[in-house]
This record gives structure tokens, sequence and C-alpha cells, in this order.
């Protein structure tokens, strides 16, 4: 079992636009992919990080559950759409993905 993370910095005054977007693309996009994304769970900074930090993760079996859900998303024309309004609240370049192997 794994854990597949996605990070990113909201930009100032748009974070919860950000978990908003989020939660729309759980709803349209991840449902039709082969991840629970029901499971999902949305951290953001607190203390000792980012105000702005934002990590979305879920749990995966494998590299290749991973895999293919990025293949998926590539078919989804509304993850494009999507994209486009998440990349106005995030700061550019601050995204980061990261899988960790659950013990």
């Amino acid at each position: 079992m794994m854990n597949a993370r996605w990070q990113f910095t909201t930009k100032f005054d748009h974070k919860q636009t950000a978990i908003e977007l989020l939660k729309e693309w759980n709803k349209q996009i991840g449902s039709q992919t082969n991840i629970d994304v029901s499971k999902e769970r949305i951290v953001t900074g607190s203390v000792g990080n980012s105000e702005g930090l934002v990590e979305t993760e879920f749990e995966i079996e494998n590299l290749q559950d991973l895999d293919d859900f990025f293949s998926k998303i590539a078919t989804v024309k509304m993850h494009e759409e999507w994209g486009a309004k998440m990349g106005e609240v995030i700061v550019s370049g601050s995204t980061r993905r990261e899988v960790l192997k659950i013990v």
C-alpha cells in the first residue's frame, strides 16, 4: 500500500478556493478513475510551514495504479479546464508530488 500526495502553495487569500476546486475535481473527474477518491485527505499549512500550503493525499495499491490514474485523467477533457482554473489560484512552480510506502 502506498500514499500518493500532491502539494502546492496557494496565492494569498486563495486557499479556500483551491480546496473547493479539489473537492470539485474529486466529484467530477477523480470519480472517473481507478482510485477511490472518497478517501482523499486534504491538509493545509498551520504551524511551521506556509499558511498557503495545501496537500491532497490518497492511498494506492502500487505504482501501476498511479500510472493508470495519470493515463485516465489525461483523457478527461474536463481535467484540462479544471487545471486552468486551479492554475489561477496556486503559486506557479510550487507543485510537488510524492509517493510514500505505507509500512
